[in-house]
């Protein structure tokens, strides 16, 4: 399946709202596609990500946002369902959802939920997977008996245009398979978390579970998330480890033209300072490059 190119920017949900805001607000003025706002409610200092996507909502008309990624077990299933529901309405379908299946166990738990082994907490992302896409069904009423999730005769409450995608954010070879089974994406961890010479092995993992599961790999999106900064003059790129990327315009296009012949079709900068003008850079200066190289 053929996807559209997108361009996006990372937030770090800080409690300066107005800045904020003017991200937000110069990737919408840049034409960039995406806007990812980072989940960590256990840090004090950064405000929750659903109620800032709800407000950059009211403030775009244009761009599409995402919790990257959703930190699921603080959110249980059938609320978050609800609330990517509402807020892809809201939007007008401006809105996926980003999933992970719980990273910073000793900060999570600080919130009162229990610890979840890595295999239990995978199992757990699994059954919310479908429990979700059930409950976003028109007119349904949904029971089910799950390990993790229970809800008896719960009716549905369908996305606006377009659904609702589940991007997940998976690093582990049974995380990445269960992508390539039931995910619409892959919202590639950062590369301090995955380095970048393991994503075409992770690609690689997510295209034989898809067609394990009887799907066409190309039915699960690949967004690159990078890490680094548009500077004025060139630099040394080495997709290798964790190093930010630091290069001009010309050489970011370089690597998301490389990213692209890797199955990327999304690519959402994470910028180390200045995001707004990061945003209206990426957005100028880098995507068009790309489009017209790759579309």
């Amino acid at each position: 399946m053929l996807q559209a190119l997108s361009f996006g920017i990372s937030v770090a949900p800080s409690v300066d709202i107005d800045e904020n805001r003017a991200v937000v607000a110069a990737a919408e003025r840049s034409g960039l596609d995406l806007v990812g706002v980072q989940d960590h409610p256990y840090v004090a200092d950064y405000l929750d990500a659903f109620a800032l996507i709800g407000d950059f909502i009211a403030h775009t008309r244009k761009i599409s946002f995402f919790p990257d990624v959703a930190n699921l077990p603080l959110r249980p299933a059938p609320m978050l369902a609800r609330q990517a529901s509402a807020l892809s309405r809201l939007s007008g379908g401006r809105f996926h959802l980003g999933l992970g299946a719980g990273g910073y166990w000793d900060a999570i738990t600080k919130l009162g939920v229990p610890r979840r082994s890595p295999k239990e907490a995978l199992a757990a992302q699994a059954e919310a997977i479908e429990l979700m896409r059930a409950l976003w069904q028109p007119r349904q009423h949904v029971t089910t008996q799950g390990d993790w999730y229970s809800v008896e005769r719960l009716t549905s409450q369908p996305p606006g245009p377009g659904g609702v995608e589940i991007w997940v954010g998976a690093q582990g070879p049974r995380s990445l398979a269960l992508t390539g089974r039931a995910a619409d994406g892959w919202a590639a961890p950062i590369p301090s978390y995955l380095p970048y010479e393991k994503w075409a092995e992770s690609n690689a993992l997510i295209d034989q579970a898809a067609l394990e599961a009887g799907r066409e790999p190309g039915e699960v999106r690949r967004i690159a998330q990078l890490v680094g900064t548009i500077t004025d003059t060139p630099g040394s790129v080495d997709l290798q480890g964790s190093a930010p990327i630091r290069t001009d315009a010309q050489g970011w296009a370089d690597v998301l033209t490389k990213l692209a012949m890797q199955s990327f079709t999304g690519f959402v900068l994470w910028p180390e300072a200045d995001a707004a003008d990061q945003a209206h850079r990426f957005g100028e200066e880098v995507a068009p490059v790309v489009r017209v190289r790759l579309d």
